[in-house]
């Protein structure tokens, strides 16, 4: 798993009776009386089921008693599955066939991928790139230094940062900020409490909301509803088959176009006497059916 380990440790007793008021499913318990019968510790009992490819009733432990400060400092990581209570720092890279699952922030200096699942109840970073064969979950932000890649949701209650791109063949909900070097692609709903910006292009298979702005470097496609709270502004062209709602400018290089039926919104959270200095919409040719906003020729 790793070529040096250095752990604090703080100890917990997890006995029989402890783990029946949890109420676990028959085979789990069988193996627990089988095996510890008198007890164990918190984590030694989380390493000794995966060890035993008992992975999901690793997990199902995890939720049930929660998180530790237990530290974990290796080298680097190379396993079948990881479920650990406390923190993961790893001076390396980290490589799982299926779980990466922690109860507090996972740190590596290298890549981190994972076959079916990343959840950690801290922040996620990465000195490289973050991939995942499933769901990505972080009970605080995400940080890559290169790329993150998910097959399928990524959630996280703070941030999601990376310095090339997001690629997410799920919905994608976020926190706090989204914020790409590069391109930012989704095929479920993107849904972001702040603001998204990326370096590129952002498309969106489905719909796209912002509590606060959007911007992008390229343009924005968006296969359903495209809005924002405040502005949007790329240099490239906006495209939605839905309608594009903006709470104050709506600015592009190319061309604003909405869906079949659908309308352009600008100035949704402006006073209409403030719309010519803030919900101006900027384009290369006006919009049809722009039904709100402060239209600026070319």
């Amino acid at each position: 798993m790793c070529v040096a380990e250095l752990t604090h440790r703080n100890r917990m007793d997890i006995t029989k009776n402890f783990v029946k008021m949890k109420q676990p499913c028959v085979s789990g318990m069988r193996w627990f009386l089988r095996h510890h019968e008198k007890g164990s510790d918190y984590q030694p009992l989380l390493d000794a089921l995966v060890e035993a490819d008992r992975v999901d009733d690793a997990v199902w432990l995890l939720t049930q008693f929660g998180p530790t400060n237990e530290i974990r400092i290796v080298d680097d990581i190379d396993a079948q599955a990881v479920v650990f209570a406390g923190r993961l720092e790893v001076r390396g890279g980290i490589t799982v066939d299926t779980v990466l699952h922690c109860g507090g922030t996972i740190r590596a200096q290298g890549a981190i991928v994972a076959g079916t699942s990343i959840t950690c109840g801290g922040d996620l970073i990465a000195g490289a790139g973050i991939q995942c064969g499933g769901a990505i979950d972080s009970s605080e932000s995400i940080d890559a230094q290169w790329g993150v890649e998910a097959t399928g949701m990524i959630r996280t209650r703070g941030d999601l940062r990376c310095g090339w791109s997001i690629i997410c063949h799920e919905a994608m909900y976020i926190g706090g900020n989204c914020l790409a070097g590069h391109d930012i692609e989704a095929t479920g709903p993107v849904v972001c409490s702040k603001g998204i910006r990326a370096g590129q292009a952002i498309t969106g298979r489905d719909a796209i909301r912002a509590g606060h702005g959007i911007e992008g470097g390229a343009g924005i496609l968006c296969e359903s509803h495209l809005e924002a709270n405040w502005g949007i502004k790329v240099r490239g062209g906006i495209a939605a088959l839905g309608a594009i709602r903006a709470g104050e400018s709506l600015q592009a290089g190319e061309e604003i176009r909405a869906g079949e039926g659908h309308a352009i919104y600008a100035g949704l959270n402006v006073r209409v006497d403030a719309w010519e200095s803030s919900a101006r919409v900027n384009a290369r040719i006006k919009p049809n059916r722009l039904l709100s906003g402060w239209w600026c020729s070319p």
